[in-house]
């Protein structure tokens, strides 16, 4: 490798992670919420990235469960977060994996995605 090149991969693998991690605020690479229920069996544990309002936020602390609705203009998905969760109304853009509390025949049940990163800025 040339110490030209050596000297530009760094920076060029900083503007393509700062590009990708930009795309899902304009809506490239953004998964609909009806999408998501619809291919859940397919989908099951893959990374999706959805975007939308907060609608409803649920925080079961017997068992340390915290949930929200994002909603799009497609639907709904349930989201479960480890973290706190938005607040209603709040605008956000949620990467997670898809699960599914059941699949059976190819049918998803309790389909719903697991946060992994969540920025509330759209």
């Amino acid at each position: 490798m040339t110490r030209k090149l050596q000297r530009i991969l760094p920076g060029l693998a900083v503007v393509l992670t700062l590009a990708a991690g930009g795309c899902a605020h304009v809506g490239i690479g953004v998964t609909d919420a009806a999408e998501i229920k619809r291919s859940a069996a397919s989908l099951e544990g893959k990374e999706v990235t959805v975007k939308g309002t907060v609608r409803d936020v649920t925080r079961l602390p017997v068992v340390d469960l915290k949930t929200y609705v994002v909603a799009d203009s497609s639907g709904e998905i349930t989201v479960t977060t480890k973290g706190a969760p938005p607040a209603k109304g709040e605008k956000v853009v949620v990467r997670g994996v898809v699960g599914s509390a059941a699949i059976v025949g190819g049918h998803s049940f309790g389909v719903h995605l697991a946060e992994r990163d969540r920025s509330s800025s759209y």
